[in-house]
């Protein structure tokens, strides 16, 4: 079996300290449980990269952007050579961007 590799961009990296710390101002320990929630779920995924549908917000998606929601928060990602890359950490009451 073939180990996929998880890769977190600036960009989700960003995302993920900006709601730890919107989070964070009313409750660090809630902050704390949903960061570790969407890490885990990411580092799940490994095992099965293409367990979560294909992004339906991405134009001309070939299959290889997927995306799903863990505690109001859409993340997205992408499959492809054994590579998985975190793209984007958004709350799902903002505007999603086709892209």
């Amino acid at each position: 079996m073939v180990k996929n590799q998880l890769v977190w961009t600036k960009r989700s990296l960003q995302h993920m300290r900006a709601l730890y710390k919107y989070i964070g101002e009313n409750s660090p320990q809630n902050a704390l449980k949903v960061v570790n929630d969407i890490i885990a779920a990411m580092e799940k995924i490994t095992a099965n990269p293409e367990y979560y549908n294909p992004d339906k917000y991405k134009i001309d998606n070939d299959g290889s952007y997927r995306a799903f929601e863990k505690h109001r928060y859409r993340i997205v990602y992408r499959y492809q050579k054994n590579i998985i890359r975190v793209l984007r950490i958004r709350h799902t009451k903002m505007e999603p961007r086709n892209y």
